[in-house]
């Protein structure tokens, strides 16, 4: 990375705006493969790593392992905890969907981690790249300049930075795509999520468990240690109650629906409440500029996909941009961003409609839908060859795999 002096500005190859979990994943990765990244970042490093900025946990699948792995970040990542069978249930129904990792191979359907521990392994991993991963945060930009072959970014202090290529990872508000005109598609479900880690008494022995409660999906997530992290579907106004409640009452609201299989619960940490919906862009880039992570598409949580698609994005990215750069061409130009917008609009799309259509179809009590869905799910769990199609999918190892996903640097 080189500055321009008293013009005080500086070069890069690839300017990131947005130091969150997929930023920093696409930093390390761009820098990994040999690229000068620059990312900013409006928020102190240190405030995100703390408990008390996001509580949440990211369900890491398999294939999204492989691209942690592949850039140096996963061995950083002592507090994983496995996810070795998930159990798929319908309310009070006994038919049900259960996944065991054990009739597909030996490799865990996923792990799960809480997003602090995955923001302090990212930071280690872009220490250990030196200079050619610069981080400014915190750090606001006031404008993004994209004419002409290059993109220059000037911060509130003043500062400048150009590249060929600026992403826009600031999140599913995302002032760049805005800023670009791209138009999106986007509702609210009247649901929030709310989020807690509880501790209990008995082990998980590693299985996720996915229930379906007229409000919402209600996930039991196994963390490292007899830990889970929780995802609570409700109604906004239900949940802003449940919200107000003390402790106490917070933990017997959650055991209700927990149940006692795991012995009491305890919470451990902040909890915290966040509204759902859906943003879609209609386009993934445009001049000079790509967009990865919740900036392209924020997700329902109901399968616990959206990190990993980011990471997907990442990949992809990736990969068309080392390709575009050994053979000594344009890094930004149309044809580069219009080969990563294909590749990963289909993916993106068939998660979209598949988390959408779930929650639709379960968050009701309708006798006949309740029904045709228990029955569906009794089937899909008769039926082996399409049950180790879910797997596949779910560990995100189906389609065309950029060559991080497969575990290797392009």
């Amino acid at each position: 990375m080189s500055g321009t002096g008293a013009a005080m500005e500086t070069a890069a190859e690839l300017i990131i705006v947005g130091g969150g979990l997929a930023g920093m994943t696409l930093a390390v990765a761009a820098a990994a493969a040999g690229l000068d990244v620059c990312v900013i970042d409006r928020d102190d490093p240190v405030v995100q790593r703390d408990a008390g900025f996001d509580g949440r946990s990211s369900a890491i699948a398999h294939g999204s392992m492989q691209v942690l792995t592949a850039i140096g970040v996963w061995s950083h990542c002592p507090e994983a905890g496995a996810i070795e069978q998930i159990r798929v249930t319908d309310g009070p129904s006994l038919l049900h969907l259960h996944f065991d990792h054990r009739q597909i191979g030996a490799d865990p359907l996923g792990w799960m981690v809480e997003n602090r521990h995955m923001r302090q392994a990212l930071a280690v991993r872009a220490a250990e790249l030196g200079s050619r991963l610069t981080v400014i945060a915190p750090a606001r930009v006031a404008s993004v300049d994209r004419q002409g072959a290059r993109a220059t970014v000037t911060l509130a202090d003043g500062r400048r930075l150009r590249a060929p290529l600026v992403i826009a990872a600031d999140g599913r508000r995302s002032r760049l795509r805005d800023d670009a005109g791209i138009p999106v598609t986007e509702w609210a479900y009247d649901q929030a999520g709310l989020v807690c880690t509880v501790a209990h008494d008995l082990p998980h022995q590693g299985i996720a468990h996915e229930r379906f409660l007229t409000p919402g999906p209600f996930a039991i997530l196994p963390l490292a240690g007899d830990r889970s992290s929780i995802v609570w579907t409700e109604r906004t106004a239900e949940a802003e109650q449940i919200m107000a409640l003390d402790d106490d009452r917070f933990v017997e609201e959650l055991a209700a629906r927990f149940g006692g299989f795991l012995g009491g619960l305890r919470l451990v940490g902040p909890r915290f409440s966040y509204p759902l919906a859906l943003t879609l862009a209609r386009r993934f880039i445009d001049h000079r500029l790509a967009l990865i992570g919740d900036a392209a598409h924020a997700i329902h949580p109901i399968a616990g996909q959206g990190f990993n698609l980011g990471i997907r994005d990442v990949a992809a990215l990736v990969e068309v941009l080392v390709d575009a750069r050994r053979l000594g061409g344009d890094i930004g130009s149309p044809e580069v961003l219009a080969r990563y917008e294909r590749w990963r609009r289909t993916d993106t799309m068939a998660l979209v409609v598949a988390t959408d259509g779930l929650n639709r179809l379960f968050s009701n009590d309708l006798p006949p839908l309740r029904l045709a869905r228990d029955l569906g799910l009794a089937a899909v769990n008769r039926l082996g060859p399409v049950k180790r199609l879910a797997m596949r999918h779910a560990m995100g190892e189906l389609g065309r795999l950029p060559a991080l996903v497969q575990g290797r640097m392009p």
